[in-house]
């Protein structure tokens, strides 16, 4: 039976799913006894898997979430103000991202911040959205860096259209001119189009003088502050504690 090379031509075209599949079926008796439609379902339904996994890992890759951040491995054991049913309707389907509305998680350093905004953008990459996660001294760094070397439209082009904008810790520190005018047209761009997602130490209220000139913080916060969800997350720092936990055990 011819094939290897029908294996072959299948790799050529990047059918690499079906490519495995037909082998399989090549070495089990029982897929041989199935109909010629049922084995050839069972190729399509293989490529098609294929594809969606290649596709994911792709958007993981390029989201830079680091970690192995996940919604099912939220804890709400710890006593920190985290309401259940609205993470669970935040990450059904991930509707949010689709509706284009914005998610701020507030509160103190080591609380769980970073970690949620990883598992709630890691959530949409599975349902299909693309992702990008940045520090945001390292988003302003970097649009600093590409206005200096000519790639700057081209950076803010790939920052508005992104479906989930993750920029942590947000806020700590007083806004260059330069950066709240950046941040306003990447605001603009993804007002009512695309969501965007901040962690901050910060409450809201704090973050009109931390963007500086009152007319841009303005049309910063109008784009945001009214199509967003609000977590504000309150107790000991998880961080710390399990630091503590290790030091216990260990001694």
């Amino acid at each position: 039976m011819l094939t290897q090379p029908t294996v072959d031509k299948l790799m050529a075209m990047r059918l690499r799913g079906m490519a495995d599949a037909l082998r399989e079926q090549q070495e089990s008796a029982d897929l041989q006894r199935l109909s010629f439609e049922e084995r050839f379902g069972l190729l399509i339904d293989r490529q098609w898997n294929w594809r969606q996994n290649r596709a994911l890992e792709r958007r993981l890759r390029n989201g830079r979430l680091q970690g192995t951040a996940c919604v099912e491995d939220i804890d709400y054991r710890t006593p920190r103000s985290l309401d259940r049913q609205l993470m669970r309707s935040l990450a059904q389907e991930s509707a949010w991202v689709r509706e284009h509305q914005h998610l701020f998680l507030i509160g103190p350093t080591g609380i769980g911040k970073t970690w949620l905004a990883r598992a709630l953008a890691q959530k949409a990459c599975r349902d299909g959205y693309t992702a990008l996660f940045q520090k945001a001294a390292e988003l302003f760094r970097g649009l600093a860096t590409a206005r200096a070397d000519g790639t700057h439209s081209r950076l803010l082009y790939q920052l508005s259209h992104v479906d989930l904008l993750i920029v942590d810790d947000w806020a700590m520190a007083p806004m260059t001119e330069a950066e709240r005018r950046d941040f306003l047209e990447i605001c603009d761009v993804r007002y009512q189009a695309r969501s965007t997602l901040l962690t901050s130490q910060l409450p809201v209220a704090n973050w009109h003088t931390q963007i500086g000139d009152p007319t841009i913080a303005d049309s910063i916060l109008d784009r945001l502050v009214h199509n967003a969800h609000r977590i504000e997350l309150k107790g000991e720092s998880m961080r710390r504690k399990r630091a503590q936990k290790v030091e216990k055990d260990n001694g």
